[in-house]
């Protein structure tokens, strides 16, 4: 059998997105997501819990979720696990699990006081669309422009 490594969370954005390079100008980026889980105890009280999730992006896409991921924001992570390991001062093994995303959906921020139709949200599904075609690089090809422009 062979291995599989895969992972979906959805989540909203703890922070604004750090960013960094390699030495051959790769982009990284790094975000973290807080992820709510309800559910029914054993007395039928409803209960919530919080988890956070470290999540790291390359390329196109680090790019990508530098411009759109902001504090808030709710996003769809699809990606693989990663464990670091390391010896601390004293010998002792650590280890930390990240996850590395190969995919991400940006929701869009709409403001429940406005219209749906109004220009700010349409501008915010335009940016999406960017995103989308960003990430998977097709942006500067005509017809997806078009298409962009026709829907909007």
């Amino acid at each position: 059998m062979d291995d599989f490594n895969s992972i979906v969370l959805e989540g909203h954005i703890v922070r604004d997105p750090e960013t960094r390079e390699t030495p051959k100008g790769t982009g990284i980026c790094f975000f973290p997501i807080a992820v709510n889980r309800a559910y029914r105890a054993n007395t039928g009280e409803r209960k919530q819990e919080v988890s956070f999730f470290d999540i790291e992006t390359w390329g196109n896409l680090a790019d990508a979720c530098a411009k759109y991921c902001n504090k808030g924001r709710g996003v769809r992570i699809v990606g693989r696990l990663k464990q670091n390991r390391w010896q601390d001062g004293d010998g002792k093994t650590q280890s930390r699990i990240k996850i590395i995303a190969e995919h991400v959906d940006f929701k869009p921020k709409f403001n429940a006081k406005t219209a749906i139709s109004s220009q700010k949200n349409k501008q915010e599904v335009k940016d999406l669309v960017e995103a989308a075609l960003a990430e998977r690089n097709l942006i500067g090809n005509n017809a997806n422009q078009q298409l962009c422009e026709a829907v909007f």
